[in-house]
């Protein structure tokens, strides 16, 4: 309907917005990060956030590391914002039928299998490939920020595809920290959890008055059930997300409207302590160039540089040319490497599976080291990729037409 088609680019833009503008604040995050570590009082970055916070008390009791409670907690919030913008994709946006998710889907598989193979490549054995997952992610803030920089020039159909390439990635992201990176699983905690889903599910059909004070009980049951169970609890946040409600009706759902009220929280607050907590590396002696040596950052930085770009384009171009799937309109071959190039900014959820993946300091380290190397070319690449397409789009920076699906191509 064409009200609805109104609402959902302008729900859409306004996505775009707070991830461009949590992006710089993330930046900050970052930036500050680095300063801290390598500036700072030896030592001090790291003991404040691994000084311990207890909450609760007797049985019930949690004692974890500053950096676990924002990791864990925090974050698990961060993922329920990402669960809720699935949900409402599935149900009303760019992934809903097969048809429309295709070129996303199987964009974004390809996105995430060559980067981990690239980086088995080099870490074959022993801890250090425990770190494959790393360099599968792609963050969203930054990718579509730095797209932003092209303003009206990039098609909104290449934006979506971006975002929906994005999402479909966290998907796969969540799916590996569920199965690859939790252990000692422990079944009764975990049907406890999922009980707790689902009467958070089933929530929504009760009245309002019952509702509101029923749905944070059950959410944080639903978490610390998942936390005892050693799946990491973040995955309760999504899970709780994809639960809410999402729809096709003129007025907003309670998933646009949740994701309304809680994805700046996440984008300006969160996420960049998250980035502050986590983002903060001392470099070796000698400098960066002998932190990149190590097979680890090497590894990360070749998944994310080289494994996004191949994997991205190669599996597009597959899936449009065996028919399952069709180029959005107004967006040819070259602006799809673009973006594919984009997608090697790992960042936030590469650094958040580095955590899950490596004990050993060392090895998180070079990890970090490598996600924000990689991540820093992978956003030059792309910007100079797509620098190159817009010289050769109409001469009033409009796009030309092109056939989309049979072979289109960017240029006059």
């Amino acid at each position: 309907m064409p009200t609805r088609r109104v609402l959902s680019v302008g729900s859409l833009r306004e996505f775009i917005d707070v991830e461009v503008a949590g992006g710089l604040v993330l930046l900050a995050g970052a930036v500050l990060a680095l300063v801290w570590a390598n500036l700072g009082e030896p030592g001090q970055y790291e003991g404040l956030w691994r000084s311990h916070l207890r909450l609760g008390a007797g049985p019930v009791a949690l004692d974890l590391e500053l950096r676990h409670w924002i990791n864990d907690l925090l974050m698990a919030l961060f993922f329920f914002v990402v669960g809720l913008e699935i949900k409402r994709e599935l149900v009303d946006g760019e992934l809903r039928g097969a048809r429309r998710a295709a070129l996303p889907a199987i964009a974004a598989l390809g996105g995430m299998v060559a980067p981990a193979l690239i980086y088995l490549a080099l870490n074959p054995a022993g801890a250090a490939a425990s770190g494959w997952g790393i360099p599968m992610a792609t963050d969203i803030a930054f990718a579509v920020g730095v797209l932003a920089l092209f303003g009206k020039r990039i098609p909104l159909g290449l934006k979506v595809f971006l975002l929906s390439l994005a999402i479909v990635d966290d998907i796969g992201a969540i799916a590996v920290i569920a199965v690859f990176y939790s252990a000692n699983i422990g079944l009764l905690p975990l049907v406890l959890s999922a009980a707790s889903v689902a009467a958070f599910a089933a929530s929504w059909r009760v009245s309002s008055t019952l509702r509101r004070p029923l749905l944070p009980v059950l959410a944080a049951a639903a978490w610390v059930a998942l936390y005892a169970s050693g799946v990491h609890p973040t995955i309760a946040g999504v899970a709780l997300g994809l639960c809410v409600p999402a729809g096709t009706d003129p007025d907003p759902s309670p998933a646009e409207r949740l994701g309304h009220s809680l994805h700046p929280w996440t984008s300006f607050g969160i996420v960049p302590v998250f980035a502050l907590a986590n983002a903060g590396v001392a470099l070796p002696a000698g400098g960066l160039a002998a932190a990149l040596g190590h097979p680890v950052a090497a590894g990360a930085v070749a998944g994310l540089l080289i494994g996004k770009l191949l994997g991205i384009s190669l599996a597009s171009y597959l899936a449009v040319r065996t028919g399952l799937a069709v180029l959005p309109s107004g967006v040819g071959w070259g602006s799809i490497v673009g973006v594919a190039a984009l997608g090697g900014i790992g960042f936030t959820v590469s650094l958040f599976i580095t955590e899950l993946a490596f004990t050993e300091r060392a090895l998180a380290d070079a990890a970090k080291v490598g996600v924000l190397a990689g991540s820093t070319l992978a956003a030059a690449l792309g910007c100079l990729l797509l620098m190159v397409i817009l010289a050769r789009t109409n001469g009033d920076g409009s796009w030309p037409d092109t056939t989309v699906g049979e072979g289109a191509h960017d240029g006059p």
